[in-house]
């Protein structure tokens, strides 16, 4: 009979807290959970956001979700992976019941499903796991619903890139944005989420596409490793110069899509502007709670579109993991342009640091 195991694991304990790796204690998996072996995790901002207090105040949480490796033990009535498959981690296991998926919509599935029990502390104190994953940790337990199979040749650094980041930007411009072959497209801010939705309009055949930063180095990036046509250093520049350029490269019209990976009331309000008339925007960077939005209520009315949140790329892990990572090893996606740096488990706080100066993409724990 399995029991339970002990492993060393990243935890916030604090708001604001350095992290901590420690002794964390991964139970035995019930009927419908699976014990994987954690080969490499990418350091997200939703991390950072919640050792800083800015997801909940439900501490201490178990950091880590963007993630890939082994299935080392499963559960009595699991049926969807088995020992040694190599596999990505995801946030949404669709459940099938909840009013969304039975509208035939389960990218928006309201109940997805995490594992039956907590991993805890030695001390008996339960944690949070991050996403309901949590692996910044050498083992963790999640439901199998929420382990995706994809071709076990992938180097999992790379892979696991899809388990968030990559996914929501990707999915914020193919899923979200519907971005075409043809149609014209803009992304404000190119972070790790911005960059992957200029990727993603690239692979889409979208031109032209139109890279918006402050920082001349990102702008670099994302035209000669990821797809950008045009760049726009948008510093300095009024929305209406901003707007200006766009139209320029647009014979005067404007683009037809624009993703939001800022999530801030200013670059939604040049989002909105910057597109053709019957243009979409996508928000996908996150706003925090004090953020308001104000438009012209006549301007919502009388530009028409769509108006868009994409919630992690309006993605089906099972649909989409597999297939990115294929597009990546056949040399068409460039995943693997994303892991800037690779870590040790130690080392989270410092990239939560690199990651504020915003010099690198991801960095990506290797255990």
């Amino acid at each position: 009979m399995a029991s339970a195991q002990t492993v060393k694991g990243v935890i916030a304990r604090e708001k604001n807290a350095p992290v901590e790796t420690v002794n964390v204690v991964v139970p035995a998996p019930g009927d419908n959970d699976v014990i994987v072996k954690i080969q490499a995790c990418g350091v997200c901002h939703t991390d950072l956001a919640y050792r800083d207090g800015g997801i909940s105040d439900n501490y201490p949480f178990l950091l880590g979700h963007e993630a890939a490796g082994i299935v080392e033990e499963v559960g009595e009535q699991v049926t969807h992976v088995e020992p040694g498959d190599f596999v990505v981690l995801n946030w949404r296991a669709v459940c099938g019941e909840c009013r969304a998926c039975k509208k035939g919509e389960p990218k928006y599935c309201f109940n997805t499903h995490n594992a039956s029990k907590p991993m805890t502390l030695e001390d008996g104190t339960e944690l949070e796991a991050a996403l309901g994953i949590g692996s910044f940790i050498e083992k963790t337990l999640v439901h199998e619903g929420q382990c995706t199979k994809v071709d076990p040749e992938a180097d999992p650094a790379v892979a696991g890139l899809l388990g968030c980041g990559v996914m929501a930007g990707l999915g914020a411009a193919v899923n979200t944005g519907e971005v075409k072959r043809g149609e014209s497209i803009a992304v404000i801010g190119v972070g790790g989420v911005g960059m992957s939705a200029v990727a993603g309009a690239a692979l889409a055949g979208a031109t032209p596409i139109i890279a918006i930063d402050i920082s001349d180095a990102k702008l670099a990036r994302a035209k000669e490793e990821f797809g950008a046509t045009h760049t726009i250093n948008s510093s300095g520049l009024s929305d209406e110069e901003l707007t200006q350029k766009v139209q320029d490269l647009t014979g005067g019209f404007g683009v037809d899509v624009v993703v939001d990976a800022v999530g801030r009331p200013e670059t939604y309000k040049q989002a909105f502007y910057l597109r053709d008339l019957a243009g979409r925007v996508v928000l996908v960077g996150v706003p925090t709670p004090e953020m308001n939005l104000e438009l012209p209520l006549l301007d919502v009315f009388g530009r028409g579109g769509s108006l868009k949140s994409s919630w992690y790329g309006d993605c089906l892990p099972e649909r989409d993991f597999p297939m990115y990572v294929d597009l990546y090893r056949q040399g068409r996606f460039p995943l693997d342009k994303f892991v800037d740096e690779r870590i040790g488990l130690d080392q989270v706080d410092e990239a939560f640091e690199t990651m504020k100066q915003g010099t690198v993409l991801r960095s990506v724990v290797e255990l």
